[in-house]
C-alpha cells in the first residue's frame, strides 16, 4: 500500500487507469478517519472553462514516474460523484461515493465522517 505522504507528493501529476489512458490531474488524498490511510483522490477533469473533481479510490493504486496508477477504468471514474473545484465534500454525500465503487461505507462510532481531506 502507498503511504499518505507519497499520494500528496504527486499532487498535480497525471492520474491513469489500468491501461494507462490519463483520466485527468491528481487534486488532492483523502485518507481512511480509523486509519489515517489514502482511501480516495479528487481528480480534475473537464475542459479548462468547465472543470470539476471527480473521486476514484486508491485501492492497488501504485506509483510511476510522473503519475498515479489507479484501479478503475477511465470511464467509470468520470461519471463517479463529483464536486466544484473551489467545493467541499459535504457529510452526507460521501455515501454516495463509496456506493457508485460498490464500497462498505463506514462511519465512526459518534458519527465522525469516514474521509478527511489531507
Amino acid at each position: 500500500m502507498i503511504r499518505a505522504a507519497d499520494v500528496r507528493e504527486w499532487r498535480n501529476h497525471d492520474v491513469v487507469d489500468p491501461k494507462g489512458r490519463k483520466i485527468g490531474m491528481l487534486e488532492a488524498v483523502y485518507v481512511d478517519t480509523a486509519t489515517d490511510e489514502p482511501a480516495m483522490a479528487t481528480v480534475r477533469t473537464g475542459l479548462p472553462t468547465r472543470q470539476r473533481l471527480v473521486f476514484v479510490p486508491l485501492d492497488e493504486a501504485t506509483l510511476g514516474p510522473d503519475y498515479v496508477k489507479v484501479s478503475h477504468p477511465r470511464g467509470k471514474v468520470r461519471k463517479a460523484p463529483s464536486m466544484g473545484t473551489d467545493d467541499v465534500l459535504p457529510a452526507d454525500r460521501e455515501e454516495t461515493i463509496f456506493d457508485y465503487y460498490g464500497m462498505p461505507y463506514r462511519q465512526g462510532e459518534a458519527g465522525e465522517r469516514q474521509l478527511a481531506r489531507r
